[in-house]
């Protein structure tokens, strides 16, 4: 696995903790205010950690789709770093 996979994967993975926390505490709000807002959030923690164990497993099993092009292993690691960015600032004013 190249460099910029490694880092894609690694990402990827910050990725499910972080939404992991925030469908933790979406899912308490759920429970406590029966709100459709709070239980749409909860849908797009648990919708997006999937998308996110998938590309684990693609990395880690199929990680000659992206071997022979190094644009496209840097356009990966751009979103995966792209998600993370979103994720961290999401998941900081959610726990506030």
């Amino acid at each position: 696995m190249t460099p910029w996979l490694m880092a894609a994967t690694a990402l990827s993975g910050l990725n499910v903790l972080l939404l992991a926390a925030l469908a933790v505490i979406w899912g308490r709000n759920y429970r406590q205010f029966q709100s459709p807002m709070t239980l749409g959030l909860l849908t797009f923690a648990v919708v997006l950690a999937v998308e996110n164990v998938i590309a684990l497993y693609f990395f880690f099993s199929m990680g000659m789709l992206y071997a022979d092009s190094g644009t496209a292993q840097a356009a990966v690691l751009a979103m995966r770093t792209l998600q993370f960015i979103a994720l961290v600032v999401l998941t900081a004013v959610t726990a506030r």
